[in-house]
């Protein structure tokens, strides 16, 4: 009774699902990076939305904007005390310095 019972548990776990699937098959990992045409690694560039943490690893183009009145034409204001404004891609980004924290979002200010 054991050598069947034991038969049938070891068919059964050949004929489950997981066994089959081929390793190609597996979930993906979700890296900061994608393939692009060549099969380079090309950083994955992201959205930005009100409250979220900066990261500047993420960012597109990131530089600090020390001067924001050049840009007041491009929507840009006067940060708060503990903000500066950065840019990622052709957005304007307003950060707080210590934590990172974003305050606003101004999408496409440096089209």
């Amino acid at each position: 009774m054991k050598k069947f019972l034991i038969g049938a548990l070891a068919a059964a776990m050949l004929a489950s699902p997981v066994a089959i699937t081929p390793a190609s098959a597996a979930p993906q990992r979700h890296d900061r990076y994608q393939a692009n045409r060549h099969g380079q690694q090309a950083p994955r560039y992201h959205q930005w939305s009100r409250g979220q943490r900066f990261d500047r690893r993420y960012a597109q183009n990131y530089r600090e904007i020390p001067n924001w009145q050049q840009y007041r034409g491009r929507r840009l204001y006067a940060p708060p005390r503990g903000y500066h404004w950065v840019r990622s891609g052709n957005d304007a980004v307003l950060v707080a310095v210590a934590g990172g924290l974003i305050g606003a979002v101004l999408s496409g200010a440096f089209n």
